[in-house]
């Protein structure tokens, strides 16, 4: 994780471990939106049923929908054109540093 995320450490805002309002400062409720959604969609590209994304977000935000729609706004988060399956696109400073032998052996368990 790198040691100066934008707007500061995001958890500040959390209660608990969890959002129960968002914060005022543009700047802030980007930075909480990207700390949730590597929370909730800890792997890039992996996609998730909209049910199982929203109780994810449920545990981690009084407003899971809001906080999903946020996601989605913001870019990190795409989803089919129904809206049925989500998967998380970008990389955000709160992911773990990559193990390129890791992430390899996934893609080519996938191409099988």
């Amino acid at each position: 994780m790198t040691a100066s995320a934008p707007g500061g450490d995001p958890r500040r805002f959390l209660t608990g471990g969890r959002l129960e309002r968002s914060p005022r400062r543009w700047r802030d409720k980007v930075a909480v939106t990207r700390y949730l959604a590597t929370m909730a969609m800890p792997h890039l590209l992996e996609p998730v049923d909209e049910r199982a994304l929203t109780d994810r977000l449920g545990d981690l935000a009084s407003d899971p929908v809001g906080l999903r729609r946020a996601m989605v706004d913001l870019g990190l988060v795409a989803r089919t054109r129904d809206g049925a399956e989500y998967w998380r696109t970008e990389r955000t400073e709160h992911d773990p540093e990559p193990d390129a032998v890791q992430d390899a052996e996934r893609a080519l368990g996938e191409q099988r």
